[in-house]
């Protein structure tokens, strides 16, 4: 078994090829689910029940709506242009599952002598860039189903997500600077590591957690940022014209960005696969366990996993709670609240570290 690993591991192809499939499979199960939690705790929200027929709990639920979905027959306007009406859902999802191959459940495994890093990409040391880079592409998913769709309200959807995500991209973009500041690094492991002393991120760089939140609800077309979809106003938005298995590739995508994001914000700012007091725990109980160990490994990815969780329930939370924005609204919080503030907080942690330096020579 040792041999097997070590083999599929060292390979670089064979070693993207099973965490690939891996995040690849975890994604669509995790995306299934997520339909069923949101459905769930909307009725708890509600006092109602949910889904409780079919599969026991209701938990087989997502997976015969996939079921259907797949039977459904996949109609296409007769003006529409079919290659990129085709070619938006793929855009979309594929986006999503790229963003992942950067993140870090866990630091590394140790079989033999050898370390096995966790991650996809594991020596990539622009981490943020590449997130920040597919973020600005995952809009020509949406766009492009707009515009293809030959539908004014498709087309109107369409329209409103390139805007909103436009204008909110630059204050994503701009919160995690502080980040980057203190990690000293565009790399995603190091930033976790920069956070292993227990002090997280959202503690030092509580504004800019605050702007990345809120972008990420509008990057994810999320409530109170669901204008591209707008029912009372647009039917459906971008998807209307969209059925079947390519409707629900937006379905997937979009809560597929839900866990991207819940990832991206608990690597960032809330220390990652790190739990605080670990070894003060182990010390208690008189266990021996080290960097690499298979236990370790464990409690680093149910760590992480833990945190996306708790992200995941506040991404429903916040839909199940508030209404949505009107578009004007949407715009002057982007453009007037969120990108100043962005900026203020680039200024206030470049002055609190200059002060620290001056204090430390002093």
């Amino acid at each position: 078994m040792t041999d097997i690993l070590q083999f599929i591991f060292t390979n670089p192809f064979t070693s993207a090829v099973a965490k690939g499939g891996l995040v690849l499979n975890v994604i669509l199960i995790v995306a299934a689910f997520l339909v069923y939690a949101e459905r769930k705790v909307s009725a708890w929200m509600q006092f109602r029940v949910g889904p409780n027929r079919v599969g026991p709990l209701g938990l087989l639920q997502s997976f015969a709506d996939v079921l259907k979905l797949y039977t459904k027959e996949d109609i296409v306007p007769d003006n529409a242009d079919r290659f990129f009406h085709r070619l938006a859902p793929l855009i979309a999802i594929a986006i999503a599952l790229a963003i992942l191959c950067v993140l870090t459940p866990a630091s590394y495994i140790t079989i033999g002598d050898v370390k096995y890093y966790i991650s996809i990409a594991p020596n990539v040391n622009v981490g943020v860039l590449i997130i920040l880079a597919l973020t600005s592409v995952a809009v020509y998913g949406i766009t492009l189903a707009g515009w293809s769709s030959n539908n004014k309200y498709s087309l109107m959807g369409g329209l409103r997500s390139s805007a909103q995500m436009i204008s909110y991209e630059l204050s994503m973009g701009l919160s995690l600077v502080g980040v980057l500041m203190l990690a000293g690094s565009l790399d995603m492991n190091k930033i976790v590591a920069s956070q292993a002393n227990g002090v997280w991120n959202i503690v030092t760089q509580p504004l800019g957690f605050i702007i990345f939140l809120v972008s990420s609800f509008a990057e994810t077309n999320r409530a109170p940022f669901d204008l591209p979809e707008a029912e009372p106003e647009l039917v459906g938005g971008y998807h209307t014209e969209y059925s079947g298995m390519k409707f629900g590739l937006f379905y997937l995508a979009e809560y597929a960005n839900m866990f991207t994001a819940s990832a991206v914000i608990t690597t960032l700012f809330l220390g990652g696969y790190h739990a605080p007091g670990l070894s003060t725990v182990f010390s208690l109980l008189g266990l021996n366990v080290v960097e690499g160990d298979l236990l370790m490994v464990l409690i680093q990815v149910g760590t992480f996993a833990a945190k996306v969780g708790f992200m995941l329930f506040f991404f429903i939370w916040v839909r199940w709670t508030l209404p949505r924005f009107r578009y004007d609204q949407l715009m002057n919080l982007g453009w007037k609240v969120l990108l100043p503030l962005s900026l203020v907080n680039i200024i206030l942690t470049g002055g609190v570290m200059l002060a620290l330096q001056q204090l430390s020579i002093l």
